[in-house]
Parts: C-alpha cells; sequence; structure tokens
C-alpha cells in the first residue's frame, strides 16, 4: 500500500517519505527578498512591545513543504516563542507577502505569549502584594 502514498517516492528518482524536487515551490529572488523584509516587519514589531532584555529575530529556510519563515522571541527568563508561517507561492502578490494585519497580530501575540512565559517563570519565586 506504500505506492498509493504521496511519499512513497518515485521510482529510481525519489526516495520513499521524501517529495520530488518538482512538488516542492520555489521563491524567486524578489520573493525572498519580501519575505525577509515581512519577517523583519514582524520582529520589529515585536520589539516595539517588550522591553530591551528580550531577544526577538527572525529567519527564513527551506522546509519539506517549501519556504519557512518563522519569528521568535527569547524572555530573559522562561522558553522561547516563535512564530512560523509557510507562504503559499501561488497567492504571492505586488505588496506584502504576509498581510499587515497579520504581521501585527503575530507580533502582538508573540509579545504577550513571550510576558507571559516570564510570569510563569518567576510567579513562583514571587510573593503577592496585594489580592
Amino acid at each position: 500500500m506504500n505506492g498509493n502514498t504521496p511519499y512513497a517516492g518515485l521510482p529510481g528518482s525519489t526516495q520513499a517519505g521524501k517529495r520530488a524536487s518538482a512538488d516542492v515551490p520555489e521563491l524567486t529572488a524578489e520573493q525572498k527578498r519580501r519575505l525577509r523584509a515581512d519577517v523583519s516587519r514582524i520582529a520589529a514589531l515585536t520589539r516595539e512591545f517588550l522591553p530591551d532584555e528580550y531577544v526577538v529575530d527572525g529567519d527564513i529556510s527551506n522546509g519539506v513543504g517549501g519556504p519557512q519563515a518563522t519569528v521568535a522571541v527569547q524572555p530573559p527568563v522562561g522558553n522561547p516563542i516563535s512564530a512560523g508561517f509557510t507562504p503559499d507561492v501561488d497567492e504571492f502578490g505586488d505588496e506584502d507577502l504576509i498581510d499587515p494585519e497579520d504581521q501585527a497580530e503575530v507580533a502582538r501575540g508573540l509579545a504577550a505569549s513571550a510576558a507571559l512565559q516570564v510570569k510563569h517563570a518567576i510567579s513562583d519565586s514571587v510573593s503577592q502584594t496585594a489580592r
């Protein structure tokens, strides 16, 4: 039954469990530049919401399903937070690859999650001052 799946591999050219290179979307140089700009914009928006102790960075990589963008926040204490995107290459327009409203929403969510991580990390060592 393995031959019936899209991951069975093409005989003689693709290993089982791997995708054929024709199935993985590629970005043009211009699309990569625009995607980097969008990821940088999300990271910058996230930095605006957080104090300087938080480290925010973005990255673009090629994953199994094509290009992937990630923005991550490392709080001063607690676990890192990240958000990942797999842009649809077929839907790239002339403008931003990631909608500006989505950029702002992701930035707010990352900042809030990072602040919550710090709160959870220090909640055991800080006594309540009021009720």
